[in-house]
């Protein structure tokens, strides 16, 4: 399973990792991107340590939003977070997402910040982590 720093700017660092499961103490504060859908229990480990924003595979976001109801969860905490559609990326596979991914959902948060729907998450992920 992936769990790799793929690049800082300064004091930010970028992660991506196959599982958020993998979280850990070393990346609060961080930018990760996840393989893992953006449904209630990733967004309940997305929790676990505050991040500066996280990004979640969309998973085809499913029956009443399944997919992306972290996002709403994070909302409440006011993170960044938002999931990248899963026919530009592969669903648990990070570096497929960090090459080939497309944003589809954000959260407010992340609208807030200047992200739109459409962006590649490498350039959204860049543009957060750059300030």
């Amino acid at each position: 399973m992936l769990v790799t720093e793929i690049e800082h700017h300064g004091s930010q660092r970028i992660w991506l990792m196959d599982s958020i499961a993998a979280i850990a103490p070393e990346h609060q504060g961080a930018f990760v991107l996840t393989g893992s859908h953006g449904g209630q229990s990733a967004g309940e480990y997305a929790l676990k340590f505050p991040l500066a924003a996280v990004f979640f595979n969309d998973a085809g976001i499913g029956k009443d939003e399944a997919g992306v109801v972290g996002l709403k969860m994070l909302q409440a905490k006011g993170t960044i977070a938002g999931a990248v559609s899963h026919d530009s990326g592969s669903i648990g596979d990070a570096m497929d997402m960090w090459n080939n991914g497309t944003i589809s959902r954000l959260n407010d948060a992340a609208g807030q910040a200047g992200l739109v729907a459409g962006m590649k998450v490498q350039d959204a992920l860049r543009k957060l982590a750059s300030g």
